[in-house]
């Protein structure tokens, strides 16, 4: 009788040395060989790999159909705000600068009219290759915030299946277990 319970607790040791990645202690309470302790943990551990498996696809299965990227709106209209900007800074500079001048008021209107025009369409030009610039430069910045974004967010979703893949893995391998006879201890 004695010899049995040493064999019964040699057995479970090397179940528990046995498994890495389950590192419970499994005791037999039916009287079961240290062949049958040795066949059932394997069996137990095969339904556990699939249930980890399975766990694990649907996981990502989920993490892959809530990953919609919901892009931002691109920035746009860059280039029209920096010409609106820039017609109203060259018309405010083409007036300061005619004023400097004494006999600016002694031209025609309709000649300090096109003077201002010409200032505003050439600061308007300038403008919208600013504002175009600036729109590149917003839009690569907003690609680039949603890139790492979506790394995190998949590294996140990686790391919860894999938690929630373990968890059914060790449950399936438990309730084999206990299910054949034994009873498991962390």
């Amino acid at each position: 009788m004695g010899t049995r319970i040493f064999m019964h607790a040699c057995a479970a040791a090397i179940v528990t040395l046995g498994s890495q990645a389950h590192a419970e202690t499994v005791v037999p309470m039916q009287g079961q060989t240290p062949a049958q302790i040795q066949a059932d943990t394997d069996a137990c551990k095969a339904q556990a790999k699939a249930a980890y498996d399975q766990a694990l696809a649907a996981a990502s299965q989920t993490a892959a159909t809530a990953t919609t990227t919901t892009a931002a709106a691109a920035p746009s209209g860059g280039r029209a705000r920096g010409a609106a900007a820039g017609a109203v800074a060259g018309a405010a500079a083409a007036e300061v600068r005619g004023n400097q001048y004494e006999n600016y008021d002694k031209v025609d209107s309709d000649v300090q009219q096109e003077y201002r025009q010409n200032q505003a369409q050439e600061a308007a030009v300038a403008g919208a290759v600013v504002g175009g610039s600036r729109q590149r430069r917003e839009r690569r910045e907003q690609a680039q915030t949603q890139q790492q974004q979506s790394q995190q967010q998949a590294q996140q979703q990686s790391a919860t299946a894999a938690q929630s893949a373990d968890a059914a893995s060790k449950q399936a391998f438990s309730s084999c277990m206990s299910g054949k006879g034994y009873t498991i201890s962390p």
